[in-house]
């Protein structure tokens, strides 16, 4: 009994790491912390079944930081997120300019011609207009390995259906300026 729960305790901890740095949004984030609750208990059952106290109370201060980060990332963030699309979805029916949450800006997807060809990584913006400069799109690579990094001026893009659409062809994206990942333009 005592192998079958240690192995449970290791596939659900390795799972909900995948789930967490996989950062794929909060709702993800989420129930990956939900996952490490479920492995942190089985862990504290693993410690009970063969005497171990350090693994008990090490499992019982991360069950209690697992139990924090579900209500943080399925709790409160889902709130926020939730909050900011409503308020996105109003201005569409209201006059003048229509909004969008600028955390989109840290991980929409980038369409060229229709197809997605990125994703988004950043944006920079003036501290004084706060008008976007420009946003730091993500072409190609696994997991941010082999990435390339290009500056793409905030005139040729926008956002649509939680989108940015990037008004260039796929070659003049191509064309665009590439990022070191640690030296951005300030101007």
């Amino acid at each position: 009994m005592t192998d079958i729960v240690s192995w449970a305790a290791t596939a659900t901890t390795i799972l909900a790491a995948c789930m967490t740095a996989a950062n794929l949004g909060s709702r993800i984030t989420g129930y990956g912390f939900a996952v490490f609750t479920a492995g942190a208990a089985l862990w504290i059952g693993t410690g009970l079944m063969t005497h171990q106290p350090a693994l008990i109370w090490t499992n019982v201060v991360l069950l209690a930081l697992d139990i924090f980060g579900v209500w943080r990332w399925l709790g409160r963030q889902a709130r926020v997120e939730e909050g900011a699309q409503a308020a996105a979805e109003a201005s569409e029916l209201t006059p003048g300019e229509a909004l969008f949450p600028v955390s989109l800006l840290t991980r929409a997807p980038v369409d060229c011609d229709g197809a997605q060809v990125g994703g988004c990584v950043d944006a920079m913006a003036g501290c004084s207009s706060g008008r976007l400069a420009y946003v730091v799109v993500s072409q190609g690579g696994v997991a941010g390995v082999g990435e390339t990094l290009r500056r793409l001026p905030w005139a040729k893009a926008c956002i649509e259906d939680g989108r940015l659409s990037v008004r260039l062809s796929r070659t003049e994206l191509s064309d665009l300026e590439e990022l070191a990942k640690d030296h951005w333009p300030a101007r």
